[in-house]
């Protein structure tokens, strides 16, 4: 007897938010991130300053930031409570240097914004769906990939473009393979309020 009919079906997923945000960036942004004093990092290079949405220069931008937030927020994790920006700061790939697989700590929402103009050709972000050693490697084959069975997805960020996901997810840039250096500020967000239950002596108030 051959099964003919089946279904196959998400029992759950891992969210991304792609947002446009030119509306927000000035050239007064671009030039304040990129006057930022940089020190090495262990692949390319990061602001020395780590809280740079706290700065007065950026406060409209950060507003921005949290509109997104707050909708990620309410309309991806169907929350009341809020998100908040904790860390900040700004990213700079010379050429020839991407960035090594990585997740963010004591973190629920990390995110890149791609302030400036991003050199030909993009590098792209790699997410990978494993964080921790593997025993067993199963690698589908290339033509049946798909969102249930691949081990990685691909992303490709263009300029002026925010990014928003979990911060436990691994993901590493791509070498940047401009003469051009490939700039971004990234952050990451807490939530903000009471979680748990009163009742079930779980509230907790953050």
């Amino acid at each position: 007897m051959t099964i003919e009919n089946y279904q196959v079906q998400a029992l759950f997923a891992t969210p991304y938010f792609k947002a446009n945000m030119s509306h927000a960036i000035t050239p007064e942004h671009v030039d304040y991130i990129q006057k930022l004093k940089m020190i090495r990092n262990r692949d390319n290079l990061i602001s020395e300053n780590l809280y740079i949405f706290e700065e007065p220069e950026l406060a409209t931008l950060k507003e921005a930031i949290q509109e997104a937030l707050d909708i990620y927020a309410s309309e991806v994790m169907g929350l009341d409570q809020r998100l908040y920006v904790t860390q900040s700061w700004g990213l700079t790939n010379e050429s020839g240097v991407g960035m090594h697989s990585h997740s963010h700590s004591n973190s629920l929402v990390s995110g890149s914004l791609y302030y400036a103009e991003l050199p030909q050709p993009l590098s792209r972000v790699i997410f990978d769906k494993h964080t921790s050693y593997q025993q067993l490697e199963l690698n589908p084959l290339r033509e049946k990939q798909n969102l249930f069975n691949t081990p990685v997805n691909v992303l490709t960020p263009e300029t002026h473009d925010l990014l928003l996901f979990p911060s436990d997810l691994n993901h590493q840039i791509e070498q940047n393979e401009s003469p051009q250096p490939r700039h971004a500020v990234a952050f990451n967000s807490f939530l903000k309020g009471k979680v748990g239950n009163y009742r079930d002596v779980s509230e907790l108030t953050l």
